[in-house]
């Protein structure tokens, strides 16, 4: 008889069908306490992300107490008509996207340079003494923090002391744009670079030391080592961190903010924010802020989107 390969074919196919299913069976009854341990963080998500997300129609709708969120009635887009022809909600956005945009641009390589410098520290008491005061700030609330710049950049503060012993003068940092800017900066990368850098230290363990050797065979300095070797192998997860910090370009830290503002300089300390605590904890406006944080999201998505495609086209996306 003569053979069919047809036929065999398809034997061969359901063969090979019965046998990646047994083994797909398999290997997930050998994973399965791991997905038993994995049903919580599915739970908390469903539960506390997007169960919640529930209430944005409150966004297009006037909302009160007394009707609910389902009873109240519906207004469509009315709530961002009337955010977008504020002025105040205008500078509003102005204010959170310069802010936010200063931190990501001065903040975040910060935590890069402090890495690679404490990489490079061959003392290793040094290395974690240092890590050690460096980390410390981030274990602190923005309150115990934000007492401290206040402290010291007051008008009767340590620099201000100083300053008026040195030059006769003294400056009222809190009091003008320009400087408060500059604090609250400043005092965003003391508390966080150090606490950040553990994640780009723990990406330069993965770099084989056989490199640098290598490379200082060759007559590499230590900057040229930093150029070609350091930094292009921590490469993968900066891009990711950067990704991570746009998604939260439109979040500026309401503790950090609402601890150094004051009422001078409002017209640029006052951020979605603190503008959302202010008319909807305080004013009942829940609707309008409803809407400003649905556009918050929104162009935080779109930010992480169009950063993720840029860095895809260099190869180092996320997705």
């Amino acid at each position: 008889m003569k053979a069919n390969p047809a036929k065999e074919v398809r034997l061969q196919t359901r063969s090979s069908v019965r046998a990646r299913r047994f083994w797909q069976t398999q290997r997930f009854k050998t994973n399965m306490p791991l997905w038993i341990m994995f049903v919580p963080v599915v739970v908390f998500y469903l539960v506390f992300k997007y169960a919640p997300m529930a209430g944005l129609v409150i966004a297009f709708k006037n909302y009160t107490f007394f009707e609910g969120v389902w009873g109240s009635q519906w207004v469509g887009f009315d709530n961002f008509r009337t955010l977008f022809t504020q002025a105040q909600s205008l500078q509003i956005i102005r204010n959170t996207l310069l802010l936010s945009v200063l931190s990501v641009l001065i903040g975040f390589p910060f935590p890069i340079m402090l890495a690679v410098m404490l990489n490079e520290v061959r003392r290793k008491w040094f290395q974690k003494s240092v890590q050690t005061l460096v980390y410390l700030p981030h274990f602190f609330s923005w309150v115990i923090v934000g007492g401290l710049v206040v402290t010291i950049f007051a008008q009767s503060g340590v620099v201000n002391v100083v300053m008026e012993k040195l030059t006769g003068h003294s400056f009222a940092f809190l009091f003008h744009e320009g400087s408060w800017v500059a604090i609250f900066l400043g005092s965003g990368i003391w508390k966080d670079a150090g606490f950040s850098a553990i994640i780009y230290l723990a990406a330069l363990t993965s770099i084989d030391p056989s490199l640098y050797e290598a490379a200082s065979m060759d007559g590499a300095g230590k900057w040229k080592q930093i150029r070609h070797i350091t930094l292009p192998g921590i490469s993968p997860t900066i891009v990711i961190m950067l990704i991570l910090a746009m998604g939260r370009v439109m979040e500026v830290g309401f503790d950090q903010v609402y601890v150094l503002q004051n009422s001078i300089v409002s017209g640029i300390s006052e951020v979605i924010s603190t503008y959302i605590y202010a008319i909807g904890l305080q004013g009942g406006q829940f609707s309008l802020t409803a809407a400003l944080g649905m556009f918050e999201s929104l162009v935080a998505f779109i930010l992480v989107l169009l950063t993720n495609a840029v860095a895809r086209r260099f190869g180092k996306g996320l997705w």
